[in-house]
């Protein structure tokens, strides 16, 4: 006997829980209403109050019950885009690796084909490896297992380095980036992950667009916000898929018809991030064809945090003397 999928049951769970529990609280409390206003006992008055309290507590559970049940529903449909996307991505690898191993099995290639196919199943392994790092990436940062090392850093420096990482990602077709960075700013974060999340974004500008690539990262404050902003000409995004965007395994429409190579896994990485830096990211603008914008905003460090931040790292290095 085959059960439906996880999120069809959740949807019909959500449905039974409607009918169940809204449409007779709607009825209790149009009789409550009708029991206070017509009431002229004491006795009458305490069961209307009694039956809209009742109703209220009802509604409370509907709710919950209701944003459980979405968050299962949620849940169930990752869970269904992580099976479907990973095992497309494994499947074409695999299928290229068990094909190379019969070639070289036959031990009938020459000496150059020979190269060729082991430099092809290097290749193919990288994937393969690259996926598996990116998966058991995100699952580190989103379940807060990724220690992150905070020490200030200069927006200079940050754009710097993930301008160096995104050369070296995208040696195939080198592309330059024109900085427009405010100078001076300076935020409390983690090195690393940051240049990971700014890297991420200009891969994914580079990506999506076309051979006359035009890629600006820019920096600039907002009040006691500082906005990384990463700008491109690229295929642009329907405005309907900018929240959905940055979640596991989601991908724009306009990538999927374009066939570019990603199983969605590097904006999600890139929310996971800036999350724990307390801070948000977003596609400011975008415009089908013509492009798109995403921005991070992060909090902006007063200089007393900066100073406290520098001074307790030194200390924190610093060796505890052995007793004599």
């Amino acid at each position: 006997m085959r059960f439906p999928p996880a999120i069809i049951q959740l949807r019909r769970a959500q449905l039974v829980l409607m009918l169940a529990v809204l449409v007779p609280t709607i009825l209790l409390i149009a009789l409550g209403i009708l029991m206070l206003a017509t009431g002229e006992s004491s006795v009458s008055i305490a069961i209307g109050v009694l039956v809209l309290a009742f109703t209220t507590t009802a509604i409370t559970g509907y709710i919950l019950g209701s944003i459980f049940v979405g968050k299962g529903a949620s849940l169930a449909r990752v869970q269904n885009d992580f099976f479907s996307s990973v095992s497309h991505e494994l499947r074409t690898p695999l299928t290229s690796i068990r094909l190379l191993l019969d070639g070289l099995a036959d031990g009938r290639l020459p000496e150059d084909e020979r190269r060729q196919v082991i430099a092809l199943l290097s290749r193919e392994m990288a994937r393969l490896e690259d996926l598996l790092v990116r998966t058991l990436d995100l699952s580190r940062f989103t379940a807060g297992r990724h220690a992150f090392d905070m020490q200030p850093l200069s927006i200079t420096d940050l754009a710097s380095e993930a301008v160096a990482a995104f050369d070296a990602a995208t040696l195939s077709k080198p592309t330059p980036i024109a900085l427009d960075l405010e100078p001076g700013l300076m935020l409390v974060g983690d090195r690393g992950t940051l240049i990971r999340a700014v890297m991420n974004l200009l891969v994914n500008a580079w990506k999506y667009s076309g051979d006359d690539k035009r890629i600006t990262l820019r920096a600039r404050t907002t009040k006691r916000r500082i906005e990384i902003l990463v700008e491109d000409n690229g295929i642009g995004l329907d405005p309907l898929e900018r929240r959905e965007l940055f979640e596991s395994f989601t991908r724009g429409k306009a990538a999927v018809e374009n066939r570019s190579p990603g199983v969605g896994l590097g904006l999600a990485i890139v929310r996971a991030i800036v999350r724990a830096h307390r801070g948000t990211v977003d596609v400011m603008e975008t415009t089908p064809g013509k492009g798109s914008v995403f921005r991070i905003s992060l909090p902006r460090p007063r200089r007393a945090s900066i100073d406290e931040v520098a001074v307790a790292r030194p200390m924190a290095a610093r060796p505890t003397p052995e007793s004599p």
